[in-house]
């Protein structure tokens, strides 16, 4: 487990943008894909808005994800499992590098064939709690015809990086803009935040 913190963390360093290709366990990837399927089929997954609770709107011409907020108070095993593995990361996190990360924030994300995220960075004007970013994978033999790849602008390069199944990417949440590009097929994540209060 720490060896793919390290991956992050040191990527990070050296590149601003970390990233891990095995973060999640196979079974964990498996698990929190199915959970995130069957809550599609049930419909729970929302329309994604743009802003944060005091000031959200919904715009199809900018991001066309769906959305569920995880939350431990369901008690979802898989879930809760995850979770382990955040505080564990975040602990980590904390004790190598004083990042003072007190909370966090995660969502499961589907894409559907046609959708995208256009081009944004992640802390509101309004609320700069956010410190670190995190996106991990849930799509199973992912090929580059499938799209959906996460372009990160940085100054001097763009990186492009594909949707693979177990990989996390770790960036600040205030510094670097990002977009989703089009899938071509259903795309599933879990995206969140690490904050500092």
């Amino acid at each position: 487990m720490q060896t793919n913190f390290e991956d992050l963390i040191s990527t990070f360093l050296e590149k601003g943008i970390g990233v891990s290709n095995n973060f999640l366990s196979t079974d964990l990837a498996l698990q929190l894909k199915l959970n995130l399927v069957a809550l599609y089929n049930q419909k729970a997954l929302k329309r994604a808005g743009i802003g944060n609770g005091y000031v959200s709107t919904k715009d199809k011409k900018i991001r066309r994800d769906k959305i569920f907020w995880l939350d431990k108070k369901d008690n979802n095993e898989t879930e809760l499992l995850f979770f382990e593995l955040i505080d564990s990361f975040v602990l980590y996190l904390n004790s190598t590098c004083f990042t003072g990360i007190k909370s966090y924030e995660f969502h499961y994300a589907l894409y559907e064939k046609g959708a995208f995220y256009k081009k944004h960075i992640d802390q509101f004007k309004s609320d700069n709690g956010r410190a670190f970013s995190m996106i991990m994978y849930l799509n199973e033999g992912w090929v580059k015809e499938n799209g959906g790849e996460l372009k990160i602008h940085q100054k001097l390069e763009v990186q492009i990086i594909s949707p693979e199944n177990q990989k996390c990417v770790f960036f600040k949440s205030n510094e670097l803009e990002h977009e989703v590009l089009v899938t071509n097929v259903s795309r599933m994540s879990i995206a969140g935040w690490l904050k500092t209060f």
